[in-house]
């Protein structure tokens, strides 16, 4: 499936006789997850309306934002873009329904930035999984017909009809299964009396429980439901309230308090203790949250990093001394503190360059990531040293590396530049990366004599072959730039050519003087 809304934009900017291009253009995409590596999603010369042989030279390449990893390549061959690495959609979506993962396409010469989204579709690689492998339930033989006793429900990482479908009660004479669904759209399990229980004929019984994804090939989960039949109980706990919300900021040390969940029971003695514990919590919050059983505190259990997650959403559930029980749901916003240092890409660089390149050339490009947020990721870059080299904003956290002077290569040959970025956290941090650049000769420089004229003095009927004078010449450019032939002029001597008289020869070994014979 493809759909494409393409909006091309060219604007010319003129800084030093900087020309930057700015193209953009939406692509969209649909894949499904797990795919192997290789697969082809579609092709973007086509969707872009670009020849397939410009790709290789204009350096084609896709990039996803905020990630260093490739989970797209783009066949410079045939302009097809194809799955590089294992994309899982759990993984970077978890229960959005909808799950996009943003990739820039850059072009260069002219610069260009399209943006790039795919749609990864599920597949039912997950298998239904209940919090525990036994729930424990203490019913009283009171219990009338229609009592109901609620169940967690299984949870299912993938979405849709992949998700699951329905539940499967093992036969039994005393009770029925049925879904119910919140207001909030969450669905939970509810185990009913269908027919009343007897302590003295039976004291306990054990239910196997079975919960149906609706995928193909279906996939299903278990647990085991633990039915010990006790006396009167007829209050569950209560919460002060069906939501909570809290905030802490990412690197909050361990044993840090992040909030405390509350219920009450109206019964007496054991029936009115109440205990909590988590109903429902993926596996990466448990390893960053704890909750203490009696006292209901949720504190910091491990290492919370915000760029690996900033809102985290618990399931704790209030259970008193026979069972019964109900549900509030934790909300967990993380804020930013500004922990990571702008890291610094170079995406391209023409090296060596000519010493005659026109101030303003872009000979390089530079791309700038931070991985933290608002302020703390918002970076500015620059050139320390003085140099003939600047940086020049371009798209996005793109800049171009342009020149800013004439370069001379008999100066200055090579060029180390230091490229400096600082983000605007408090405190700032900063990275930064040297680039070396070496610049190609050109044949800009004539020959020089040592001396403006020579003068000989020789005696008449010298033996051809006698050396009348030695002259010498020096090129400052680089190999054979640099390297001196010569000649004698055309000339006369009382009406006879001067080459009757003289020659002119190089010395052997390198040499760089001439001699008159």
């Amino acid at each position: 499936m493809f759909s494409k809304r393409s909006v091309v934009q060219i604007c010319g900017f003129v800084f030093f006789f900087v020309v930057v291009h700015y193209a953009h253009g939406d692509l969209s995409y649909s894949v499904l997850e797990e795919q192997k590596r290789g697969s082809v999603i579609g092709n973007i010369a086509k969707d872009l309306g670009l020849e397939v042989g410009r790709l290789s030279a204009r350096k084609a390449r896709v990039d996803m934002e905020g990630s260093d990893k490739q989970y797209c390549g783009v066949n410079l061959r045939s302009g097809d873009l194809f799955v590089s690495e294992r994309i899982d959609r759990e993984e970077h979506c978890g229960e959005k329904p909808s799950c996009v993962l943003k990739f820039d396409l850059l072009l260069e010469n002219p610069l260009e930035l399209h943006r790039l989204s795919l749609q990864v579709q599920d597949v039912n690689d997950n298998a239904p999984i209940f919090p525990k492998d036994i729930i424990k339930l203490e019913i009283s033989e009171s219990a009338i017909k229609g009592a109901k006793y609620r169940i967690n429900a299984a949870q299912d990482a993938d979405i849709g009809k992949n998700s699951v479908q329905s539940y499967i009660l093992q036969q039994n004479p005393h009770f029925v299964f049925n879904i119910q669904t919140t207001s909030a759209g969450r669905k939970y399990g509810e185990l009913v009396l269908d027919k009343e229980l007897d302590r003295e004929e039976q004291q306990e019984m054990k239910l196997l429980l079975t919960a149906v994804d609706g995928g193909s090939p279906q996939r299903s989960g278990t647990v085991v439901i633990h039915v010990i039949v006790l006396d009167a109980n007829d209050n569950a706990p209560v919460f002060t309230e069906s939501i909570y919300t809290a905030t802490i900021a990412e690197n909050s040390p361990i044993d840090t308090p992040v909030i405390t969940v509350s219920a009450s029971d109206a019964d007496e003695g054991v029936n009115g203790e109440v205990t909590y514990e988590f109903s429902r919590i993926s596996d990466k919050s448990q390893t960053f949250f704890s909750l203490d059983e009696k006292s209901g505190e949720i504190s910091v259990a491990g290492n919370i990093d915000y760029e690996e997650g900033s809102k985290y959403e618990v399931f704790v559930e209030a259970k008193d001394g026979y069972g019964l029980s109900s549900e509030a749901k934790v909300i967990i916003d993380i804020t930013d503190v500004n922990d990571n240092a702008p890291v610094i890409y170079l995406k391209s660089l023409t090296n060596p360059i000519p010493e005659n390149v026109s101030p303003g050339s872009e000979v390089g490009i530079i791309n700038v990531q931070d991985r933290d947020s608002d302020s703390n990721r918002q970076v500015r870059c620059s050139i320390q040293q003085n140099v003939p080299f600047k940086l020049v904003p371009s798209i996005k956290n793109y800049y171009s590396l342009v020149s800013t002077g004439q370069l001379d290569r008999e100066l200055v040959s090579d060029y180390n530049i230091t490229i400096s970025a600082t983000d605007e956290g408090s405190p700032p941090l900063s990275s930064s990366k040297t680039v070396q650049l070496s610049v190609a000769d050109i044949n800009d420089n004539p020959p020089v004599f040592e001396e403006q004229s020579y003068s000989a003095y020789v005696s008449e009927n010298n033996k051809a072959g006698s050396t009348l004078c030695s002259v010498s010449a020096r090129d400052p450019d680089w190999r054979q730039n640099g390297t001196v032939i010569y000649s004698l002029l055309g000339g006369e001597v009382n009406g006879a050519p001067v080459s009757s008289y003289v020659s002119g020869e190089r010395r052997h070994g390198g040499d760089p003087r001439c001699e008159v014979v």
